[in-house]
């Protein structure tokens, strides 16, 4: 594709960004550290299989995660890095199968999973008409993003993410911007990082605003309208959702939005789905 060639790319290519379960080896059930609290239900050390995790390495209570103790599980989302590692960094050798490569496996998920999380951003930063000026910078940090994606399982497994992150963070936080300098009368104050903890925002006007990073845990949120507003990072955990509009927010993501509550009047992007557990409603309940 030339450079100067401003063609969104289609929602379709996100595809591979989704996770899809039946094609990984229960990675996110294995690698990861749990922490008994409100979201998990106990305690378990990264590279420990979870006691749920059933030997076809699908969740033994996937439909009573909540009710169970684990809503925590049920917000998390990796970008389809699950898959990733398990078919083709790995070639389809699951970590019981192949026990001396499983502790690098599990090395390389969480890498991995940083690295998708960076190709669903940009990839969404490329369908933004006001960062058409930036698609040939974004093309490229896509690209690199892509390449680094396919390494080795052991370059993988040593790779700092970090300064390529940094790279792609401040091309993104660009985007960003000249989205929301659309908004007309956008909200001009940045809440970036900012304690909004259990804010009472019902029917507030948020267009353009920036809530990179915010923390909006429990906030009520009832009837806002988020469109164009920036939400990377934003922590919407047991946020009030129902009857918001949320079209064409900046970088949401799916596991924001099962963090979060809502109900059937929210308006998403096309790129995301309602989550099950959000309760039904009627516009104009908030």
């Amino acid at each position: 594709m030339p450079d100067d060639d401003p063609t969104p790319v289609p929602l379709t290519q996100r595809a591979a960004l989704r996770a899809d379960c039946t094609n990984c080896f229960g990675l996110c059930c294995v690698a990861l550290t749990l922490t008994a609290s409100a979201d998990f239900a106990i305690n378990k050390d990264a590279g420990t299989p979870c006691p749920n995790l059933a030997d076809d390495f699908r969740c033994g209570i996937h439909n009573r995660l909540r009710p169970e103790g684990f809503s925590g599980c049920t917000v998390y989302d990796c970008f389809g890095a699950g898959q990733k590692v398990s078919q083709e960094t790995y070639g389809g050798h699951d970590w019981r199968s192949a026990a001396d490569t499983a502790q690098q496996m599990f090395q390389v998920f969480p890498v991995m999973r940083q690295l998708h999380e960076l190709l669903w951003y940009l990839t969404e930063a490329l369908t933004l008409p006001a960062a058409e000026r930036m698609h040939a910078d974004l093309r490229d940090a896509l690209g690199t993003t892509e390449h680094l994606t396919n390494l080795p399982a052991d370059e993988l497994a040593d790779l700092d993410v970090s300064a390529h992150r940094d790279r792609v963070a401040a091309l993104l936080l660009r985007a960003g911007e000249l989205e929301r300098a659309t908004v007309p009368r956008r909200r001009k104050r940045s809440q970036r990082g900012a304690d909004l903890i259990g804010a009472r925002l019902k029917g507030a006007d948020l267009r353009g605003a920036e809530l990179r990073g915010a923390y909006l845990i429990a906030a009520d949120l009832r009837g806002a309208d988020l469109r164009r507003a920036e939400l990377i990072g934003a922590d919407f955990r047991d946020a009030d959702l129902s009857d918001a509009d949320l079209t064409g927010a900046l970088f949401l993501t799916q596991a924001q939005l099962n963090a979060a509550k809502g109900n059937t009047a929210t308006k998403l992007p096309d790129s995301l789905t309602r989550p099950a557990h959000w309760a039904a409603g009627r516009p104009g309940t908030a």
